[in-house]
């Protein structure tokens, strides 16, 4: 019988990239439980931590430990996100967007993915970007976070054979389309990228409380953002629309494909 109570460990933040990587598997497991479509998102998410870490633990970031730092607090902010969600308080707009259309049928899974990086890599990134160094540090922290970009980018193939496997004549389509889903998921990441470096230095020299009024008014705009995800004019609510109706498997499934 599902345990429809949302894991307690989510309300602790995360002090490592472990508590990070545990409290995902925690809402991996609760979601398969409770077939809840929140678990899209952080399978995918799982999967680009364990290969953060990795990049750490090799060296392949000039500086490790400052990367740790910015993965944790940069994790935090989805984490409290989804515990604010789930015990009825209100997240940013950006965050409540995405997670009200993970109780809808008609999504996409690749929207569901899309609605979860317009939140966290358009306004969660830069904030945390601008609360992990000093104004003065920040420059030097260009390099590695460009390097995000990279492990981000060598997920994206993976991404794409396990939307295949949940939408099967994506696997036709893109051989004559060319691949659809790298395309449509590397021009977001690099765009969304490229906007979460401006907005952390935007943020970094500001006061507390001239930060949380330019933090609301970004996530205002990222919020407005996301009916462009969900709502992509008729000939993509068509496509999409088919795409739905095409995809196999159950909710747990589909989970059990993306991790």
């Amino acid at each position: 019988m599902s345990d429809t109570r949302f894991p307690a460990s989510i309300a602790t933040p995360a002090e490592t990239i472990d508590d990070v990587a545990h409290q995902l598997i925690a809402i991996i497991e609760w979601s398969k439980q409770n077939n809840s479509r929140l678990g899209y998102f952080a399978a995918l998410y799982r999967k680009v931590i364990f290969q953060t870490k990795k990049g750490i633990e090799q060296g392949f970031f000039d500086d490790g430990p400052r990367m740790a730092r910015l993965v944790v607090i940069f994790a935090n902010r989805y984490l409290h996100a989804c515990y604010q969600y789930q015990a009825g308080r209100m997240p940013t707009q950006s965050w409540a967007r995405a997670f009200d259309e993970t109780k809808h049928w008609w999504p996409i899974v690749l929207q569901h993915l899309l609605m979860g990086m317009n939140a966290h890599i358009n306004l969660d990134l830069g904030i945390a970007v601008a609360e992990t160094v000093p104004p003065e540090e920040l420059p030097d922290l260009k390099g590695d976070f460009d390097k995000i970009n990279q492990i981000l980018a060598s997920l994206v193939g993976g991404v794409q054979n396990e939307l295949a496997e949940i939408w099967p004549l994506l696997g036709s389509l893109n051989r004559y389309l060319g691949s659809v889903e790298t395309t449509i998921i590397n021009f977001s990441m690099e765009k969304a990228r490229d906007a979460a470096w401006l907005f952390a230095k935007t943020l970094s020299p500001l006061s507390t409380e001239q930060r949380q009024q330019e933090i609301a008014e970004k996530d205002t705009g990222i919020a407005l953002f996301s009916n462009v995800i969900s709502h992509p004019g008729f000939s993509g609510s068509l496509v999409n629309k088919i795409i739905r109706l095409g995809e196999r498997g159950t909710i747990r499934q589909r989970i059990e494909i993306l991790e």
